[in-house]
């Protein structure tokens, strides 16, 4: 299957390129390809006629997109309109990776595929429109909402991810606090490229949640990495309120991952298997 992966060299672009080796596979870093440009995003696509192009690219610093929001809208929002058009012109589906920050997280109870976004940050908001943008303008789409996600590769616009920044803080021998108020599932970009390559062969459509299975607090996820990695730093939970974030964060985003079911796939694993197979392959443990 001929396919085009934008956001080459990202965290979970180098998961995709690994689960779809078997596919006629093009990867495009963002400097071989501006997706922000309608010109370019024509001429590579119409050039290559992909069947299918999945779209990793994204501004996801959350707090610096409070303050940079036309960059946020133009990445995260009219980017998805050049693609989706483009898309819908060659016939080809096109896949885009959103996120949990699309729900306000005043819910208890794990988000349905088919529950209404609320954001509540530049950030999400920009999510909800590139959404849109592709629900509208590309009738062949796969929205794959995740959450947490961490990966070998690290996020390049990041500098790592939360597993290797905690684990880095922990050898500092410096106290840490982490918030305990922020509920949602972490999520191994390798498990999420092998499902999101499953769910296009499988046909789906539509907007999916795929993300690793059970949910822990932040803090949570900072203690259970430091027990894997036999690390004890000075560990404290701290509240969302007193670490002062610029973006605001849903205090409860916990995906449903009803409609992989629907399809008939197994669910992910659970997300301590995933961290700790991590960890291993990281030689953290």
């Amino acid at each position: 299957m001929r396919t085009v992966i934008l956001g080459g060299g990202g965290q979970l672009a180098t998961d995709l390129e690994q689960a779809l080796v078997e596919w006629e596979l093009t990867a495009l870093p963002h400097r071989e390809l501006d997706v922000c440009s309608f010109g370019d995003v024509r001429r590579s696509l119409e050039s290559k006629k992909p069947e299918v192009v999945i779209n990793t690219a994204a501004f996801h610093h959350v707090d610096n997109c409070e303050g940079e929001w036309e960059r946020a809208f133009a990445v995260n929002a009219f980017a998805c309109r050049n693609l989706a058009e483009v898309c819908s012109d060659i016939n080809a589906t096109l896949v885009h990776i959103s996120t949990d920050y699309v729900f306000s997280g005043d819910q208890s109870t794990p988000y349905e595929e088919s529950a209404l976004p609320d954001p509540r940050s530049v950030y999400g908001a920009s999510k909800v429109a590139g959404e849109f943008f592709v629900k509208t303008y590309c009738p062949k789409h796969l929205i794959v909402r995740s959450s947490g996600l961490y990966g070998l590769a690290g996020a390049s616009g990041k500098g790592g991810n939360f597993v290797e920044t905690m684990i880095r803080l922990a050898k500092s021998g410096k106290p840490l606090s982490v918030v305990d108020d922020q509920i949602m599932a972490p999520t191994n970009t390798q498990d999420l490229a092998i499902k999101i390559r499953e769910v296009i062969a499988a046909g789906g459509h539509g907007i999916f949640h795929i993300t690793n299975q059970g949910s822990c607090s932040w803090y949570e996820y900072a203690a259970k990495i430091f027990e894997l990695a036999g690390l004890r730093p000075e560990l404290s939970p701290t509240t969302t309120e007193a670490y002062g974030a610029k973006a605001a964060r849903p205090a409860y985003s916990v995906l449903r991952n009803a409609k992989l079911g629907d399809l008939g796939l197994r669910p992910m694993p659970e997300w301590e298997v995933s961290l700790q197979r991590y960890l291993g392959e990281k030689g953290h443990v």
